[in-house]
């Protein structure tokens, strides 16, 4: 598992999904159009994914 890390780009990458992702997660909530708790999950669960992997992933410089 030592050659598991996150190069800095990667991170980059990772780091915009998650800001993106997040926004739309939360204007789905704050504005609840029709179908928003299926928009919320879509949006939430990699905004997560990525948040759990920058926390707990090495990164390689």
């Amino acid at each position: 598992m030592s050659n598991l890390y996150l190069t800095p780009p990667v991170a980059a990458l990772i780091f915009f999904i998650v800001v993106v992702c997040g926004h739309n997660f939360r204007m789905a909530w704050k504005q609840q159009p029709e179908g928003w708790q299926k928009r919320a999950w879509l949006f939430g669960v990699p905004a997560a994914i990525g948040l759990f992997t920058l926390a707990f992933l090495p990164l390689k410089i």
